[in-house]
């Protein structure tokens, strides 16, 4: 984990974010115990009330399980309710973005389509499989 201290993101959100992204690509697995809010801590020259701020939010958000006298663990479909929250997240962020702007430039909905295709068609993009 590595932070930027002078970023306007407070360092509780950093921790709670680069926990997630943990989670996100399998660094961290369902069943497994996260790293402690005292490990964490120490390693990393940060309050453990900041540290457990952070990992709140994933438990507030079902990411983590506590385990009274053992710790967190990442809970069972952690990773895949991630996936679903960054697709509405994109959704919203980029897709509506994109019609809009669309709409605005007399772009049709099959002429988008095919301005998408090519974007994978042309190398731009790596094409992956749909989950």
């Amino acid at each position: 984990m590595q932070f930027e201290f002078d970023q306007t993101e407070p360092i509780y959100q950093q921790i709670a974010d680069q926990l997630e992204d943990m989670i996100f690509t399998g660094l961290l697995k369902e069943g497994e115990q996260a790293p402690s809010t005292t490990q964490l801590s120490q390693e990393l020259h940060i309050n453990p009330a900041t540290v457990l701020k952070g990992m709140r939010q994933l438990v507030d958000r079902g990411l983590l399980e506590k385990h009274r006298g053992l710790g967190m663990f990442v809970a069972a479909g952690a990773q895949a309710k991630i996936v679903e929250e960054r697709k509405d997240t994109f959704y919203e962020t980029y897709i509506k973005s994109l019609l809009e702007e669309a709409s605005k430039l007399g772009i049709t909905e099959e002429h988008l389509i095919e301005l998408i295709k090519r974007g994978y068609q042309d190398g731009s993009i790596k094409n992956q499989s749909p989950e």
